[in-house]
């Protein structure tokens, strides 16, 4: 359901952005992309208005959502625009013609005033002494399907039990001193915080009871650098470090009861959940030092190098007061409150390192060389003290369990992969390759403990590569690759292990305004270790068309694709911990198509209008469809302002989950002022 999500979302995003090309809207780089006003028109120069400092223009809108038939969650999770005014999108730039403070300022925002993505860029520079760069994301995340995470959906009880309803903001910041000069120090931040609330399982005995849940978390970035351009080498060294914390709480509020996902009674005894409060808290700090190096020696010889070494640390405590009719399976004990306690730290050293090398013996020949090495080592301990009370134990009496644990985990990854390119004729380039991945991991826990207190997994993967490029004119190109690997060992089940992999794409110019360009992409994936059993396979095809005519008043842009995937792979159940397979089935097409129309001038002015819409469908586990048709018109009233609207329709729906689809009207009107 994730995957499908990130799938709808694309379209929202990609269709939004295509309307933008010769229409009203602007896009935004969101799935759920606002109507923006023509992006053409933005580009008006400063000489067109008279203004000589100001330049660009801000569109103004109101949208309106009309009532959502169907599942409101599912909605805000996939769409989630609202009702209002709207700053749909801002693009203009101030120039300073004596260049005093600065030469240029260019700001471009879009989807302020309630939408689930909002962004800013500002960006400043004055020639030869800085380039000064910000950016500012406000991100309203919400999840909340009510199929989804949810045991009881065959009892009849709708409950994501894995939901979120969260604010992310990011910032970055970044100055360079002394552009364009063979040393430029740079300076810069990074902050990206969280927080909202949700719904998550609280798991105690043999169930988990569903209970409230809220979010609080903090990263910052600080790092300073210098690049060093010379004629045969580029340097970049870098000094930072990052700060990280996180607060996570559950609760079950008092007077309530909670029966959790389990409501068969245990040596005839009902679970349940009666009060509830935890806290968890993280925080972290890490240094690092990274450097960049590119050098080209001799004409024929290219050389690049990255080294990143850095060491977190992290501490975490963790407390829980639980209250109810509570059951501990290792005991067969049934008790009515307990208090949970740990304390922990662990210190991270990571390292990661590459090189590569490009030798051009001969004129037509490449041989790209390139090794890639990644080692975290993490160490870490905890204590913890469990207390239980009440139940079989009695209300005076209680049991106290203190466990101090030490744990290791190291994981190498290693990579060498060898590239020759030759071009056989002018028309006619050959690519042949070879990748060699290798790694180990284990992990540890001690004192021994529970069904796993150490593990340790190899990879191990050999792959063969090849490739041709074929342009036989100047209208037509083809290309095309295949790799074949073998693995006899990987650290997770999915993981890519004996798997062949090959694409193909195609591209035609029949005529100066028309080009249609093709794709074609195949793996299958197998890992045949006993009680995995993991076998995959996706195909996915698809053909586009642009056809802009010149002389003509219409352009058109359109594309198909369709998807195949498959996947089986064993499990445990674990009911009863016996062996079962899991199978998956998915059959997707999509469809996108956009028709621009210039209407007759008014006045000297050029309306414009436009049609298209995109389709999703889908069959196989879970058949879905969504379909998203979209209307444009674009009205000048004058060379400094102008209307437009925009109307969309979102239907969503599943043919085994109907009361998860919903469908709406969503309408933007507004102004663009062009200064």
């Amino acid at each position: 359901m994730k995957r499908l999500i990130l799938v709808l979302a694309g379209l929202t995003a990609a269709y939004g952005q295509n309307v933008a090309v010769a229409t009203a809207p602007a896009p935004a780089d969101d799935k759920n992309s606002s109507s923006n006003t023509d992006s053409s028109a933005a580009q008006t120069p400063a000489a067109a208005t008279g203004n000589e400092w100001l330049s660009g223009s801000f569109d103004l809108g109101w949208r309106t959502v009309s009532g959502i038939g169907g599942s409101g969650d599912t909605y805000r999770s996939i769409i989630n625009l609202g009702d209002g005014p709207r700053l749909v999108n801002a693009d203009f730039s101030i120039t300073d013609p004596k260049h005093r403070a600065f030469d240029t300022i260019n700001v471009r925002a879009s989807d302020w005033g309630g939408d689930p993505y909002s962004m800013v860029h500002v960006d400043a520079h004055k020639k030869n002494w800085y380039d000064l760069t910000a950016d500012y994301r406000d991100i309203a995340y919400f999840n909340n399907l009510p199929s989804f995470a949810d045991p009881l959906l065959s009892s009849g009880m709708v409950l994501n039990e894995q939901s979120f309803d969260t604010r992310r903001r990011i910032g970055n910041f970044e100055i360079d001193i002394l552009p364009n000069h063979w040393i430029t120090p740079y300076f810069a931040f990074d902050s990206d915080t969280g927080a909202g609330t949700g719904v998550n399982g609280y798991v105690t005995g043999t169930t988990a009871y569903p209970v409230p849940k809220t979010f609080d978390d903090e990263t910052r970035m600080y790092r300073a650098g210098v690049r060093m351009e010379f004629k045969k080498f580029h340097v970049t060294l870098e000094q930072g470090g990052t700060t990280f914390n996180s607060y996570e709480s559950q609760y079950q509020p008092s007077g309530q009861t909670n029966y959790g996902n389990m409501f068969n009674p245990v040596f005839g005894q009902t679970l349940l959940l009666s009060g509830l409060g935890t806290t968890y808290g993280i925080t972290g700090n890490s240094i690092y030092t990274k450097a960049l190096l590119t050098a080209n020696p001799f004409s024929w010889l290219d050389l690049s190098g990255q080294f990143l070494y850095s060491q977190p640390t992290t501490d975490v405590n963790y407390l829980a007061n639980a209250a109810g009719n509570l059951y501990l399976p290792s005991q067969i004990l049934f008790y009515s409150s307990q208090q949970f306690l740990i304390a922990s730290e662990a210190e991270m050293p990571h390292t990661t390192g590459s090189f590569s090398a490009e030798i051009r013996p001969f004129r037509r020949l490449r041989v790209i060389e390139s090794w890639f090495t990644d080692r975290l080592h993490n160490a870490g301990s905890a204590n913890s003290t469990q207390t239980l009370a009440g139940g079989q134990l009695g209300a005076n009496s209680s049991e106290i369990t203190s466990l101090l644990l030490a744990s290791t985990l190291l994981t190498n990854y290693n990579e060498e992969r060898i590239d020759l390119l030759y071009e056989l004729t002018p028309k006619i380039t050959l690519r042949g390759g070879y990748r060699y991945v290798w790694g180990n991991a284990a992990d540890a826990v001690f004192p021994a403990a529970g069904l796993a207190s150490a593990d340790m997994g190899q990879l191990r993967r050999n792959s063969v590569l090849g490739g041709i490029t074929y342009h036989p004119n100047t209208n037509w190109t083809f290309s095309g690759s295949a790799e074949g690997a073998y693995g006899s060992g990987s650290y997770f089940r999915t993981s890519l292990y004996d798997y062949q992999k090959s694409q193909a794409h195609a591209s035609w110019q029949a005529l100066t305004s028309l080009n249609v360009a093709a794709d074609f992409f195949l793996l299958k994936n197998q890992n045949p270790t006993p009680g995995i059993n993991y076998d995959m396979g996706m195909t996915s095809e698809s053909l586009s068309l642009t056809w802009n005519p010149q002389g003509k008043p219409w352009d058109f842009q359109g594309s198909y694709s369709r998807q195949d995937f498959r996947s089986q792979i064993g499990y445990l159940i674990p009911q009863d911990l016996q062996s079962g397979l899991s199978i998956y089935r998915d059959n997707e097409h999509t469809a996108t198509g956009l028709f621009d129309l210039k209407l007759p001038e008014i006045c000297g002015l050029q309306p414009k209008f436009s049609a298209g819409g995109s389709f999703f469908f889908a069959s196989g586990s879970r058949p879905t469809q969504f379909f998203e048709p979209v209307g444009t018109v674009w009205l000048p009233v004058s060379h400094r302002v102008s209307l437009f609207a925009e109307w969309r329709y979102f239907g969503y729906g599943e043919t085994f989950y109907l009361f998860e689809g919903f469908r709406t009207h969503v309408v933007t009107t507004g102004l663009r002022f062009t200064l």
